[in-house]
């Protein structure tokens, strides 16, 4: 069950809390929970946020781009930038929100960043914190600790860019709905009569992303959160429309440095 404490002797249940109105540089909030499927609708937040998922995969619409959070991973979203959340399965994620002028070496656009296991501690910690904890202590030290290693935290290009252009929207949403259909930009060109250059261009002035890695990236994020729900590599790769997993393995290798069961074993927590 989420709580937060105001001060040292005062638990409340989390259904009151409200990061907006906590007069201090960071306040945080932890779940952990079985869910069929959540949803936050599109809200924003005065302060920036952090979502870190330890367990389960959330995914997160934001800044013209759909982020998907994998284990050991979270996206840093700015203040005062709409955005959605939905979350399903057996969630373990934490809420780190900040004051936007105690963080000025932070980005400022949205971003996914590579959480190390000390991040995760102090992330982990100040969840347990008094929400009003005492500035000059301990507490205070730890808080600055955590906004000096959210600085140095690597950011990694876990996000599907969305464009604005009508028909490559409708092309995004199509690939999210059947992701294993392999249809190049020429087929795409010929279903919606236009020319496959247009799109081409267009797609590249938006992303600035070929058309195949534009989709290679959907299907990085889609596996992600597959094989992080138990899937085989083989059954992810048959349904992104791949021949076999080792095609599927050589193409996530290249994208993000280690094969599938490797990047996703060291952001999992251990059992």
């Amino acid at each position: 069950m989420p709580f937060y404490r105001l001060n040292e002797d005062d638990l409340r249940p989390d259904d009151d809390f409200n990061p907006e109105y906590v007069p201090r540089a960071i306040a945080a909030v932890g779940f952990d929970m079985f869910t069929k499927g959540v949803e936050m609708p599109v809200h924003a937040h005065r302060k920036v946020q952090l979502i870190l998922t330890l367990r389960g995969v959330v995914r997160c619409e934001a800044g013209g781009s759909v982020w998907i959070v994998p284990p050991r991973c979270a996206v840093w979203i700015p203040g005062d930038l709409p955005h959605s959340v939905t979350a399903g399965g057996n969630v373990e994620v934490y809420l780190l929100f900040v004051e936007p002028d105690a963080a000025p070496a932070l980005p400022r656009q949205c971003c996914t960043l590579s959480v190390s296991p000390l991040l995760e501690r102090l992330l982990l910690h100040v969840t347990q914190m008094p929400a009003l904890y005492v500035v000059d202590s301990a507490d205070g030290r730890i808080a600055a600790v955590l906004l000096d290693q959210l600085s140095q935290a690597p950011v990694e290009k876990l996000n599907f860019p969305m464009p604005v252009d009508a028909k490559l929207r409708k092309i995004a949403a199509a690939m999210m709905a059947d992701p294993s259909d392999r249809a190049t930009i020429d087929d795409w060109g010929r279903r919606m009569a236009v020319a496959p250059r247009t799109l081409t261009r267009a797609l590249k002035r938006e992303t600035g992303m070929s058309f195949g890695r534009w989709r290679q990236q959907l299907h990085i994020l889609i596996a992600l959160q597959r094989l992080d729900q138990g899937a085989s590599v083989q059954t992810v790769a048959l349904d992104l429309g791949y021949e076999g997993a080792s095609a599927f393995v050589t193409m996530f290798r290249k994208a993000l440095g280690k094969p599938p069961a490797r990047y996703l074993a060291e952001r999992r927590i251990p059992a």
